[in-house]
This record gives C-alpha cells, structure tokens and sequence, in this order.
C-alpha cells in the first residue's frame, strides 16, 4: 500500500485477543489499513525498590506465549504486528511517523503506570491524531452501569444485586473477516526469547497446579476441558477454595489478566452449559466471581491509583513491619508458619 493510506493503529497491552475486542473490530470497520503493536516494556522486567522484579520469568512466559499467540491470530486476519522491547514513549511515536497513523485504537485505562505511558506517547506524536478508546475488560459494561463512579456502592453485594437486576450482558463481538492480503506491512520483529528480557529459562515443574500455556487458543482449550470434557464447572462452588491439583478451580485468571479471554467470552459459554449441561449454584458462582472481578475494577476506577497506596481507599494506618529479614523469610517460605511456606514455595518454582 502507498504511504498516503491512511492507517489505524491498534495497541495491545492487557487485551492480547483477537475476539470479542471491539477496539480491533473498529479500527477493521473503519476502511482504513490497520496495524498493530505491542512492546515488552523493558520498566516491567527491572527489579524494583524491594529487591524483585515487576514480572518474573514464569509470568513472563505466559506473556510472551499470549503475544505469540496473538501474532498468530493477527496473521490470520493480514493485520501485522510490530514487536518492541522498549518503552512505548520511546518506540511508538516512531512506529506512528513511519506508518503515518490517523487514529490508535486501545483499552481504556486510569491508574498511573498507563496514563503516564500514553501520555509519553502522546507528547511525541501530532495532535490531531484520533485516540480512540474501548472497554472490554469488563463483564457488565461502564456505560451501562446504574451507578455514577461517585455513588458506586462500598459494599460488593449491593452492587452485584442491583446489576444483577438491571443490567444484560452485552454479546460478544462478531466475528472478524480477514483483511485484504494488501494489509500487511513489512515487519521482521520476533518475539522475544526469556534472556532477550534478562530473565533466565527454566523447566516447568511436574508439580505445577498450572502447566497451560498463554494465549486465547490456550484459555479456549482450558475453558473446553474445565466445562465439557471434566465438567468441573457443575462441582466449581464446592471445589473453588482447594488448593491441590489441575482442577479445583477453574484457573481463568491469567488469561483474564493479560486479555487472553474476556469476561464475556467466559459467561455465554457458562450460559451455554447451563443450557445443555445443568444449570446450579456452581454455574451461578463463576459469574458470581466474575462480578467481583468487575467490581474490584471498578473500585480502582473510582479510587485510582489510592488502591496502591499504603493507607488504602479507607485511609487506615498500619504499622508495617519494616525487617528485610522477614519480607526474604517470606519470599522463601522460611517463617515460622508452614501453610505460608508451602505456598509460597510453591509459587516460587512454578509460578503459581
């Protein structure tokens, strides 16, 4: 295509699907040619003040098999996706001169790691182009919330009766039709290697309670095996607080995290087995878990980023313990009480 079309742009960040992503779907609908981005911001794999990193190597593999993933199913539309190890102030705005972007399509966000990114990005880049942005994120949609962010209730189960009462969940997006072969664009960005990130590899444990791998087709495969292969999803209420083996819960937390699989792709197929399956109080109680995911996203969005901070929404004073000593106790399950240590060790050779 010639440097005059006009091109959309979409960032990935916490939203690595192709499927019921609104914001891609836009940026199709919009006839212009469309491109997308991620980068493996180098901020996220530093080591921090407390002495670990933001993300570690087992999280950062689920990340890059989500992107990789995600590579995959742009592919298969003919939209290209450009890979960038630094931070997105640094490599977008060059992405969006190159390319000649009009518009970038992305999930809304409001806490201050994210702002601060686009705001980054938006110093170095001309004015008038277009940002357009998009939730999906969440199970019942912001704009048809019964409640303003200011009277948004402190209490979960207010919250969950009256949207329960009053809201639909939207259906999921249609699916997409593939571009044009003309779409694509020269790129010969890779995906990044674990020591690419200064992380070192490692095997995965036998005894991990998460062997699966990241990715939409990899929370589809989970998704199919937790509801109708085992149907685990029928016992989910009784079984949810375990904490041995594969199957006690239904492990859709990391794909949600990083996008993989939205709320909604999760609640019509719990609907569908409650068509064709059984419909009880444990098909009821992963949505009931849903809505506290949402719930909680919407706190942070009326407190921002005081969620962070020490004091907590409900300005409370702690006395917290400053020992060094007792936070490395901790992190190598070395206090004195066993059930700590045996999960954090746990989490500490596999990840999870």
């Amino acid at each position: 295509m010639s440097a005059t079309v006009k091109k959309s742009l979409v960032w990935f960040r916490n939203d690595l699907r192709t499927e019921d992503h609104q914001g891609l779907k836009k940026a199709i609908e919009s006839g212009n040619q469309v491109i997308a981005y991620y980068t493996f911001n180098p901020d996220h794999f530093k080591t921090l003040k407390w002495g670990f990193k933001k993300t570690e190597r087992y999280r950062a593999q689920f990340l890059i098999e989500s992107v990789s993933a995600l590579q995959r199913e742009l592919k298969a539309l003919n939209i290209s996706l450009i890979i960038d190890l630094k931070t997105p102030g640094e490599s977008l705005p060059e992405w969006i001169q190159q390319h000649r972007v009009i518009e970038i399509y992305l999930q809304q966000e409001w806490t201050q790691e994210e702002i601060e990114e686009e705001n980054a990005v938006a110093e170095k880049i001309d004015p008038s182009i277009v940002w357009i942005r998009h939730y999906e994120q969440f199970l019942f949609h912001p704009d048809a919330l019964p409640y303003s962010l200011s009277s948004l209730p402190e209490v979960f189960g207010v919250f969950r009766k009256r949207c329960e009462k009053e809201l639909k969940i939207n259906p999921l997006e249609s699916k997409l039709n593939p571009l044009p072969l003309s779409n694509l664009v020269d790129t010969d960005q890779v995906i990044p290697t674990l020591a690419d990130l200064g992380l070192d590899s490692f095997e995965k444990d036998y005894r991990s309670a998460f062997p699966n791998k990241g990715g939409t087709t990899a929370a589809m495969d989970r998704l199919d095996h937790y509801f109708w292969k085992t149907k685990k999803l029928s016992y989910y209420k009784n079984t949810r607080n375990g904490l041995l083996g594969e199957d006690y819960s239904s492990k859709f937390s990391p794909w949600l995290a990083n996008g993989s699989i939205s709320p909604k792709m999760i609640y019509w197929e719990i609907k569908r087995y409650e068509n064709q399956v059984i419909k009880n109080q444990s098909t009821y109680w992963l949505v009931f878990e849903l809505m506290w995911r949402d719930y909680f996203k919407y706190i942070s969005m009326k407190y921002r980023d005081k969620i962070f901070s020490i004091e907590g929404i409900l300005n409370r004073k702690y006395n917290w313990d400053k020992s060094k000593t007792k936070v490395y106790e901790w992190i190598n399950g070395k206090t004195k009480e066993p059930f700590v240590n045996s999960n954090m060790l746990e989490i500490k050779n596999t990840g999870w």
